[in-house]
């Protein structure tokens, strides 16, 4: 299988974050890791293997990349409102320098999909719904999806409300609202088993969050696998392997 890594430059910061990019043709899926995770979590966790048909059939190209978890979410020492603002620069990277890098190295016709797991599924969904003019599709798989809830402390100014899906699609209205609706696809899959509700969240935050998008009328279709399935790599390998076919 083609493997390339390349680093590319965050503003303000000495060293740029890691893609990895696997394959040679084909949809351009922008993957996120897990927690603070780094761009070969996804190869090391059999996730490339999964779904190695598609990438070696030219169906899909997987960029990997950096979280930049570590100094924005996780950084729990800080203020929520000042972690939200750090994950600004995240956001300026990936549509300022990510997204011109993949679209230099593909068709102009293959459109741009997004993917996560954990705290993964944030960011591809967080991403697509701030930036669908860039992507019109993400898959998130067992994410939480309020920010809130993640060991936050300190006020919540507007850069938490702009960061957390679970407060801004509520107040979705008029034509921006309307342009969602006809631009963007979500796929929320999450697990009923170990960890999904506690400690992660992440069944009722995909619950809700689904729910909150359905409300508004942007197309987003839940799957919830069953009491056995586990918030772990081999079950959202399984998950990834089952549902990516239908979009490459």
């Amino acid at each position: 299988m083609r493997r390339e890594q390349h680093e590319l430059g965050l503003d303000g910061h000495d060293h740029g974050l890691s893609v990895i990019v696997y394959g040679h043709s084909g949809r351009p899926v922008i993957v996120f890791p897990s927690e603070a995770g780094r761009a070969w979590d996804f190869e090391n966790n059999q996730m490339v293997d999964a779904v190695g048909d598609l990438v070696e059939s030219g169906r899909a190209r997987l960029y990997c990349v950096d979280s930049l978890d570590a100094y924005s979410w996780s950084a729990t020492e800080a203020p929520i409102d000042e972690r939200a603002r750090r994950h600004g620069l995240y956001t300026a990277w990936l549509a300022d320098r990510l997204v011109p890098f993949i679209r230099a190295g593909n068709d102009a016709g293959s459109a741009l999909m997004a993917l996560g797991c954990s705290l993964g599924a944030y960011h591809a969904v967080h991403f697509a719904l701030q930036r669908a003019d860039l992507l019109p599709l993400a898959i998130g798989l067992s994410g939480n999806y309020d920010v809130s809830t993640w060991r936050a402390w300190g006020e919540r100014g507007d850069a938490t409300y702009f960061a957390n899906p679970r407060d801004y699609v509520a107040n979705l209205h008029g034509d921006h609202l309307r342009w969602l609706q006809e631009r963007l696809s979500l796929l929320l899959i999450c697990g009923q088993g170990q960890w999904e509700t506690s400690p992660t969240g992440s069944l009722p935050s995909t619950q809700a969050m689904a729910a909150a998008l359905q409300a508004k009328q942007i197309r987003c279709e839940l799957d919830l696998w069953g009491h056995d399935v586990s918030h772990d790599w081999p079950w959202w390998a399984r998950q990834l392997a089952h549902h990516l076919p239908r979009f490459c």
